[in-house]
């Protein structure tokens, strides 16, 4: 009979003990497998959500702020930009790609963020080697006026289909409600990022509704702003046919010419906003044009550029990272804990021991060997548990990644796994060797004689 046979036989005449000092190490180790797998999850959504995109501009302000409401869709949007700055961008020799974003507006139901854009967004994959996944029906795609794409906790949590039609609320909760309804064309399939709980309508929609054009002298003060250079004879002379068409729409209304909501006129581009540009770059491996363009934007007083990758890894380094490190800190204490009831549970229990030691080593057992069964007890007891910690774990996981989804938005893989799980085992093997250390030199020098009269 081995070592740990003998052991086992001890544990399994203390089950009552034994089996609740090892649920103790196993919940401790569940909580911080829990812990590393939904904290990688998180961490790749925050680092690696818009890390598709080049730079991302935007009105001058804070740079996170930008990402927060740009890629996140978790804060205010600074300020809009000149349509005519975005379409500057579209012209950029660098530039592969430049995408339009208006923010501001919510779902009348449900209350999810508004996106403005064109059918370039959905080109350009959130996460590399990502490409957005999108359930349509037919021909229908995201390419007239009023229609619309949602994301998939959108589509659940609203219950839409394709087919269904929505309006939205101007400026948030607070503001007018539209008439103008757009049509769900397309459903996005679950990516794990903010594109899950947003809804993009087509850009052309989203200027023809009311109060998305700015007033004529507005616009036109804005340009003057933004360009200084130019005076208000250039800029009248740039818009000259913008303007007519404005001064004889408005002619038009005041003749009592009307117009319902769905056969709005094409507003000028004076009039458009931009409220951020999502910009890809060529040829830019390495990342060093976006570096370059964005020192340079940053350098002006026209707007300002971010790095998506850039601005959120500090914020998980300062921020989130803080946050994990003090979950991981405590649930190593909880296995420290769990430990030292471990330590506890075998040292209190030598003292009911001291016979049945010595009349194994009458029987020929050596101290070393008396020393090693002890060593045995707690290297089972830690390993039990850490192994039935890390089955919990993935079980809470498993069950609960549906849960999350829903709640939280959060995609969790029910098979997904962090490498630092396997850092488990020999903190385990280790933790085991200290516990059983002054148990086992307590077993090492009971007297036989003494244990055989007790």
């Amino acid at each position: 009979m081995n070592l740990f046979s003998i052991a086992w036989k001890s544990l399994r005449q203390r089950w009552l003990a034994s089996s609740l000092t090892s649920l103790s190490v196993s919940l401790g180790v569940a909580l911080m497998v829990a812990i590393l797998i939904v904290n990688g999850v998180v961490d790749q959504m925050f680092s690696q959500t818009g890390s598709g995109y080049s730079i991302i501009v935007g009105a001058r302000g804070s740079r996170t702020q930008l990402i927060m409401s740009t890629i996140y869709r978790m804060d205010r949007p600074i300020e809009n930009l000149p349509w005519r700055y975005f379409e500057e961008w579209k012209e950029h020799k660098w530039v592969e790609r430049a995408v339009p974003m208006n923010l501001g507006d919510t779902t009348q139901e449900g209350g999810f963020p508004i996106v403005g854009t064109t059918p370039e967004y959905f080109l350009i994959p959130p996460i590399p080697d990502q490409p957005f996944r999108m359930k349509v029906e037919g021909d229908d795609k995201f390419n007239s006026t009023w229609d619309a794409v949602i994301g998939s906790q959108v589509a659940r949590k609203n219950g839409w289909e394709i087919g269904s039609e929505f309006q939205m609320v101007h400026s948030g909760g607070e503001g007018h409600i539209h008439d103008e309804k757009f049509t769900v064309k397309g459903i996005l399939a679950p990516t794990g990022t903010p594109n899950d709980r947003t809804v993009f309508v087509h850009i052309d929609g989203f200027f023809a509704l009311d109060g998305h054009d700015k007033p004529v002298e507005e616009a036109i003060e804005r340009e003057l702003k933004f360009y200084p250079s130019e005076s208000r004879a250039d800029i009248e002379k740039r818009y000259a046919a913008d303007l007519a068409d404005i001064r004889a729409h408005a002619e038009e209304e005041a003749s009592g010419g009307g117009h319902d909501h769905h056969h709005h006129h094409a507003v000028s581009d004076l009039q458009k906003e931009v409220t951020a540009v999502l910009v890809t770059l060529k040829n830019d491996d390495y990342g060093i044009r976006a570096q370059s363009l964005e020192a340079e934007i940053n350098e002006g007083i026209q707007a300002q550029a971010a790095r998506p990758t850039d601005v959120m890894g500090r914020l998980m380094i300062n921020l989130v990272g803080n946050v994990k490190d003090a979950f991981l800190v405590l649930t190593g204490l909880i296995i420290l804990v769990s430990g030292i009831g471990i330590f506890v549970s075998i040292y209190n229990s030598m003292a009911d021991r001291k016979k049945e030691i010595a009349i194994m080593r009458a029987l020929g057992a050596r101290r070393q060997t008396v020393m090693l069964i002890i060593l045995s007890e707690s290297l089972l007891l830690c390993m039990l548990g850490a192994v039935i910690g890390l089955l919990l774990g993935h079980g809470l996981v498993f069950f609960g990644s549906p849960i999350i989804e829903q709640r939280a938005g959060l995609l969790i893989d029910p098979y997904s796994y962090n490498p630092w799980e396997f850092i488990v085992v020999p903190i385990m093997i280790a933790m085991s060797a200290l516990i059983g250390i002054l148990p086992g030199l307590t077993a090492y020098s009971t007297d036989v004689a003494e244990g055989l009269q007790s």
